[in-house]
């Protein structure tokens, strides 16, 4: 049995810091409640994501941006697949990012968003909802800068105006003709500083503890998953673990419903140099700590080994 935390949002974070910490260092992951995100928001979402799966597939390649690396609008069914895969995955999405006005310095490293005219709402619903997702992320980040012993703000100058993205998934109905070994996301690591996961209570969300086992990761209705991505992982010279995980294909009755989620990839600045913490090197330690790297340079390698760069 593994012990992930779970705890509430609404608790001073200096009771909740190490709590957290202690999941993320053991096993990447841990599990928020009264995360602020209106259930009323939520609901919205995922409707106007459903309204917008269920188009007819030439309405939704239009929106493939070709050379975008997948950044933003939609990825179809069958193109990503996990680094060293031999299958790609079993699923589909969209990518809603950051906005930012022109002239803004950063503005080279995040195209414009897309937006599917056939949906009503989605825009609005779908702005709303990235915003949410970043204040409770702001929020993730404060606790675990308070675990680290740094001042609750630490993170706050590496993510403003950072490279995140929100994406909303459609694993379809497993069919007749899915691929041998394909599965609706292959065992990988996210590449970005946490991820914050809407829409995983339904069975199939599993994580890979440091005894090689998967196990899966439970989840109360209407909470939220967080795990650590690459990059905190590495500015913590990996005190905090980006843990291997993956979306397993359900059994029986569940293999013919479609399964829907909303993971908030919350990343750095593309030009914030991540470099490990002193804090985290140990004077002693068999094996350097890793070279500093940008964010978007750490970002564009990695997705070459995914297949959408």
């Amino acid at each position: 049995m593994i012990n992930i935390a779970s705890v509430s949002l609404t608790q001073p974070l200096e009771t909740i810091a190490d709590e957290l910490g202690r999941s993320f260092g053991e096993y990447g992951f841990a599990v928020v409640r009264d995360h602020g995100i209106p259930q009323s928001l939520i609901a919205e979402a995922e409707a106007v994501s459903k309204a917008f799966f269920a188009l007819p597939d030439a309405v939704k390649r239009a929106y493939k941006i070709e050379g975008g690396g997948g950044a933003r609008g939609y990825t179809p069914f069958g193109t990503e697949k996990a680094k060293d895969a031999e299958v790609f995955d079993l699923k589909e999405f969209w990518h809603v990012g950051r906005d930012l006005p022109e002239g803004h310095p950063l503005a080279e490293f995040m195209a414009p968003n897309v937006w599917p005219t056939e949906v009503e709402g989605f825009r609005e619903t779908m702005s709303a909802l990235f915003a949410a997702f970043e204040v409770a992320g702001g929020r993730v980040l404060e606790a675990i800068a308070l675990h680290l012993g740094r001042p609750r703000n630490f993170f706050a100058a590496s993510v403003e105006d950072g490279n995140s993205v929100m994406r909303l998934l459609h694993y379809p109905p497993l069919g007749e003709g899915a691929p041998e070994g394909a599965i609706r996301a292959a065992g990988h690591e996210d590449i970005n500083t946490i991820t914050l996961l809407l829409g995983a209570e339904e069975a199939g969300l599993e994580l890979l503890t440091k005894a090689g086992e998967w196990h899966a990761v439970d989840v109360p209705p209407g909470a939220l998953v967080i795990n650590v991505g690459d990059m905190l992982q590495r500015q913590t010279n990996g005190k905090l673990r980006s843990t291997t995980h993956r979306v397993v294909n359900p059994r029986g009755e569940a293999s013919r419903r479609a399964r829907y989620s909303m993971p908030f990839f919350l990343h750095f600045r593309p030009d914030f140099l991540i470099e490990p913490l002193p804090e985290c090197v140990a004077a002693d330690a068999a094996n350097p700590p890793p070279e500093p790297i940008t964010a978007h340079d750490y970002l564009m390698q990695r997705l070459r080994e995914i297949n959408l760069a």
